[in-house]
Order: structure tokens, then C-alpha cells, then sequence
């Protein structure tokens, strides 16, 4: 991993750190100025696309692109596909491929490889049948006509979604290992060696779209959020995605730094499991009212999260300011709740019912850095109203077995609302209920309002009897105490000024793109 001196600044304080990083600005340059470093949070294990959520990684680092792609105000836009038509009944899509698209292998990207590589999407990945199914799909030339089993609102946004990422099927059939070497797709960069730890990318001399700036691009993995930033600092790394809030402050308003910020499509939450202590509803609606989520993030997170109160964020459509918050922060009326609910306490110790204490456990990861802030603050003020929270930390790439499982009390998550554009997803797997057949919600939440309205909105094409439905759904979840919002985060790039182009996206999907060059 190409972070010379790393090792030496973590063993100093904060404030040693910071002065070593100003003195001069001659560590900020590159050495080959078509080379070029990158640090992020790396979650992929391998590059196969249709594993986890590992085509995440492959978009973001330029290797892959998808038929569309997302616009600053989450609309598709033409990528692969140079346009689209959809028939009356919205079952049938008509997608135009650009006839200039080809692999990184020179093969041209024609509609018969791109159902290919759909066709592959749906054999090797259970999650893609929450986004659509297929009753036939047919390619001619260059033109794919997708059917689908039931009426689809967005299928252009639908497909912008990584896992849609198109990859020529054949290099797969002819030896190429996807997971290990990296899938053959149409990106600007390819692969030339890939670990988890760090994956060495070089230009694709036969790109479709545009020149290609760098030879060679070095994406390494720095999970800490604080030596991320010290290493844009030392001048290990010219570009860091996602400074974390404790950071982001010391490269704004700066010289010799790019900083690009925008509102993100992210909701950082809290689900409760109602098959333990929490199905009691004052346990949960005190837990939400013992929760100080300003103070999160005006103060901890440095005002680069917006507080808590739904389940979508601001950034979306949805008339934000219009629902009421039941159980905005109000400790007393939390301990009322409480005791209410049978849990007692003498003075300021832990509540106990029934010579059991109230002790929860809330389970977190820690690659996206402001969970574990968001984790001990919510412990603090839960302490405060006599509720004893554990806080266990478990490996990203297991939350959402243990999410599916329901094996916790609490979770927090941060996750995309509208990975599609659309929300529609995202509430219905958290929060319909498993009865209706949804088998990822393992909470044990259930309200009949919600699941009706979910159904409803599954087949509701036109946009304002969307927005309502989403609302109502939404405004239920707070009145029923469903989980913890607890706030929505910014997304960041940060980049010396020995490059330019940087712009991050609210879609968190774009990171390497040719946009990013060397200044002049």
C-alpha cells in the first residue's frame, strides 16, 4: 500500500499532525502526472458484480458503466443506452444502445450483450428480483426490448443501479475469473491487479467515450477516516473519498484543497427488533425522545449531516418540512414513558422490570464513519434515561445477513433511499411487513396502513399520487415509532490541487470518472 509515512503520523496527536500537514505545499504533487492515488472505503471482497454489493466498487472505480446513469437531481440520463421508450401500459421497454460502446477487449457492446449480461445479472444474484423480473427480453442489432411481468414506473432508473453494470459474458466464458481478475466491462479503466486492500487500474486504450486522462490509477483502501485524511495531507494520496466529519473541516476554504459536498440520498437509521424488548411501542417511542439528533449533528457531526426525522431525506421530493415529528428530543417525556411501560429505577440507575435490567445491544460497522459517533452519543443520552446500550461492532459485509436474520436488538444502518430514483424499495424492505411476503423485513414491524399503502404505490405510475402515498407511509412510521432516524449525511471528495474535475454525486456512485484529469 503506497502510504509512505502514514505509519509515523498516527503515532502523533491530532494537533502535531495538522501542523506537519502545513508545513508547505510541495508533498501535494505528482510524481507522474498520469498516475494518480485514490483512498477509500473498500467493502468489496472480490469484483464479481453480482456478488453482495460489490458492483458498487466496480462502477465507482471507473471499470464498469451501466445502460443509465444518474444526474445531480437522481434522473437518468443516457450512458450505454442513447435512448428509451416504454409502451402505455409500461411492460414493455424499448432501449437504443450507442453503437459507438465497446469493451475494454475491443468487443463491440451490442444488444445481445448487454441481455447477456442482464441474463447473467438474474442468474447469479437473488436481490435482482426486488428491483424487477422479465417475462422475455429479446435483442436485435442494436436494440433491446425488455418485457416486464408486471408494469414497471422507472426501468431506466431501475437500470442505472450497479448491479446492472454490463459485462461481456464471453471474456467469462472464454477463462477470464470476474471475481479475481475483474470483469471485461466498457469503463475507462480496467483492472491490472485487484486485492481488498488495493486495486492497481490502467487506462482502457480502447474507451468509447472520450479521452481517458491517467495511465494508471492506484485505488487503495484507508478505512479510518482520520488517516484518510492524513494521508491527502502528506500527499500519499491526491484524492480521498468521504473525509469523515472530525476532518472535513481542516481542507474547506483552502488553497492548496478541493472539496466537493452534496446532499446525499442516505438515511442513517436505527431499526428496532419488536421480537424483543422493543415490541413494547412507549419503549420504543422513549428510546427515539431520549435521542438528542440536533445535537448529533450540529455538534458531533460538524454540520455536515442533517438531524433525524424521517425515514427519506430532505435531498428528496417529498415535502421533507410537511410531516411532524411525534418524538422530537424530549427526556422527560422519555422517562414518563418508561414507567409507564413497567420499567423502574431507583435514582440514576439502569431501569429494571421484573429483576431484569433494560439492556439493549445496538449493532454497528464502522467503514462509514459517522455510525460509531452516532452509536456512543445515542448510548450516552439512553444511559441518561436509565437504558443500558451495548454496542456491538461486526464486519460491514455481515449486516445484512444478521439485517435479514434479525439477530439484534438494534441496528444502525446507513443506507441509500432511492438507489433507483425511486424510494419505493427502500420502504418496502425495511418496513412492510413479513407477512405480506417480505422476507428482508425480520424486525417484526408491521402496520397494516403502511403494507396497504406499499401495495398501492407498487402500482402507481402517476407522480403526485406517488408523492402522497409516500407520505403517508412515511408521517405512519413516525406515529408508530417504527425506528430512530437519526439523520441524513453529505457526501465528500477531497482532492489536492494536482487535479481537477472532482464532483461528487448524490447517488455515491460515481467516484473515477474521466471528469477527474491533472491541473494544467
Amino acid at each position: 500500500m503506497r502510504l509512505k509515512g502514514i505509519l509515523c503520523l498516527l503515532g502523533l496527536s491530532i494537533s502535531t499532525v495538522v501542523f506537519i500537514a502545513g508545513c508547505g505545499n510541495d508533498v501535494h504533487t505528482l510524481t507522474d502526472k498520469r498516475s494518480l492515488t485514490v483512498g477509500v472505503t473498500n467493502f468489496a471482497d472480490t469484483l464479481e458484480p453480482t456478488q453482495n454489493y460489490f458492483a458498487w466498487a466496480v462502477v465507482r472505480y471507473g471499470i464498469g458503466e451501466t445502460l443509465t446513469r444518474f444526474n445531480d437531481k437522481m434522473q437518468a440520463e443516457p450512458w450505454l443506452a442513447e435512448s428509451w421508450a416504454v409502451s402505455s401500459d409500461h411492460l414493455t421497454w424499448t432501449f437504443v444502445i450507442n453503437k459507438k460502446a465497446c469493451f475494454s477487449n475491443g468487443r463491440p457492446v451490442t444488444a445481445e450483450a448487454v441481455k447477456a449480461s442482464i441474463e447473467r445479472v438474474f442468474k447469479k444474484n437473488k436481490r435482482v428480483v426486488t428491483f424487477f423480473s422479465y417475462a422475455k427480453m429479446t435483442a436485435q442489432g442494436q436494440v433491446l426490448q425488455i418485457t416486464t411481468t408486471k408494469p414497471v414506473f422507472d426501468l431506466p432508473g431501475i437500470l442505472a443501479d450497479p448491479l446492472f453494470l454490463i459485462v461481456d459474458v464471453e471474456a467469462e466464458k472464454e477463462g477470464r475469473n470476474f471475481a479475481v481478475e475483474g470483469p471485461i466491462a466498457t469503463g475507462p479503466y480496467k483492472v491490472e491487479h485487484f486485492t481488498k486492500e488495493e486495486a492497481e487500474l490502467v487506462k482502457n486504450i480502447k474507451y468509447w467515450n472520450g479521452q481517458v486522462p491517467f495511465n494508471r490509477i492506484t485505488v487503495t483502501s484507508i478505512d479510518d477516516p482520520t488517516t484518510r485524511a492524513m494521508a491527502l495531507k502528506s500527499g500519499d494520496i491526491q484524492v480521498a473519498v468521504n473525509i469523515g466529519p472530525n476532518d472535513i473541516d481542516q481542507f474547506r476554504d483552502r488553497a492548496d484543497f478541493a472539496v466537493s459536498e452534496v446532499p446525499s440520498i442516505r438515511t442513517v437509521f436505527i431499526l428496532m427488533n419488536e421480537n424483543t424488548l422493543l415490541k413494547d411501542e412507549r419503549v420504543r417511542t422513549a428510546i427515539i425522545s431520549a435521542c438528542n439528533r440536533k445535537a448529533y449533528a450540529d455538534i458531533l457531526l460538524r454540520k455536515d449531516f442533517v438531524a433525524g426525522k424521517a425515514p427519506l431525506p430532505p435531498s428528496l421530493p417529498y415535502d421533507f418540512n410537511s410531516l411532524q415529528d411525534p418524538n422530537s428530543y424530549n427526556p422527560v417525556r422519555a422517562n414518563q414513558l418508561l414507567e409507564e411501560a413497567g420499567w423502574h429505577r431507583e435514582r440514576k440507575g439502569i431501569r429494571q422490570k421484573d429483576n431484569k435490567p433494560l439492556q439493549l445491544t445496538l449493532t454497528i460497522y464502522t467503514i462509514r464513519p459517522e455510525l460509531p459517533i452516532c452509536a456512543e452519543a445515542v448510548q450516552a443520552d439512553l444511559r441518561t434515561v436509565g437504558i443500558d446500550l451495548k454496542i456491538k461492532t461486526v464486519d460491514y459485509n455481515l449486516i445484512n445477513k444478521i439485517s435479514k436474520a434479525g439477530t439484534y436488538d438494534m441496528l444502525i444502518l446507513n443506507t441509500t433511499t432511492a438507489p433507483t430514483g425511486d424510494p419505493r424499495s427502500y420502504l418496502k424492505q425495511y418496513w412492510q411487513s413479513k407477512q405480506t411476503g417480505n422476507l428482508r423485513n425480520a424486525s417484526g414491524y408491521a402496520n397494516v396502513v403502511v403494507d396497504n399503502h406499499l401495495q398501492v404505490l407498487q402500482n402507481t405510475f402517476d407522480k403526485e399520487k406517488q408523492k402522497l402515498l409516500v407520505q403517508e407511509i412515511e408521517q405512519t412510521l413516525l406515529n408508530t415509532s417504527a425506528s430512530v432516524f437519526l439523520g441524513y449525511p453529505s457526501l465528500n471528495m477531497v482532492s489536492s490541487m494536482v487535479v481537477t474535475g472532482l464532483k461528487a454525486m448524490p447517488s455515491d456512485y460515481y467516484w473515477i470518472t474521466t471528469d477527474i484529469r491533472p491541473a494544467e
